[in-house]
């Protein structure tokens, strides 16, 4: 429920370079004749090459598949948080008073709870967990920010509570060089479709 709150309350920034990631790009140029051959010329698109994980023990190859399914799970909520974050943030620029602010953010609200609400409550725990750290990631700002800029301080207080009730932290935030360095490297080779 706290996860679907953090979509609701404000999603975004990141279909930009899954767009970048997914979409071919093939840009020809001027072919040229050489020795009466003619080459033609194609601007190709950055290929990333990672070196494989190097697993320490069996309990760290575990711990990667489960990491490997929940980021497949988790990561396009987080993109689509950040994506409609955008979206709303772009919508409420155009809006002139508070009060059509708050009514927009109300609807919008009601419509991520329509939509959102029975899939990710089907979301585990270490999930949701992850659910936040993604989210840090996909916009820039913790889950907890998000919630206390869009609906205030006591709502943001209030599902901090309850996130911690279940082990989670809104306030977490993604360390892509030390504490999230694995989760960092398995989202590279999902975006380049190694995984």
């Amino acid at each position: 429920m706290w996860a679907l709150l953090l979509l609701g309350n404000g999603l975004a920034a990141q279909s930009r370079a899954e767009d970048l990631t997914r979409q071919r790009r093939e840009l020809y140029t001027k072919a040229k004749v050489v020795d009466g051959d003619t080459i033609p010329h194609i601007l190709l698109g950055e290929v990333v090459v990672m070196k494989p994980w190097e697993f320490k023990n069996q309990r760290e190859y575990n711990q990667y598949h489960r990491l490997v399914r929940n980021i497949k799970v988790t990561l396009p909520y987080a993109r689509l948080a950040a994506e409609r974050l955008e979206l709303y943030n772009y919508e409420m620029s155009l809006l002139k008073t508070e009060k059509q602010r708050k009514a927009y953010l109300k609807e919008a609200e009601q419509e991520l709870f329509a939509e959102f609400e029975a899939p990710l409550r089907k979301l585990t725990f270490s999930q949701g967990r992850l659910l936040i750290k993604l989210i840090d990631r996909e916009t820039g700002a913790s889950s907890y920010r998000l919630i206390q800029d869009y609906k205030g301080g006591v709502p943001a207080f209030f599902w901090q509570g309850i996130a911690r009730i279940f082990g989670a932290n809104l306030k977490s935030e993604y360390d892509a060089e030390v504490e999230d360095k694995m989760v960092e490297h398995i989202i590279t080779m999902i975006d380049n479709g190694a995984l």
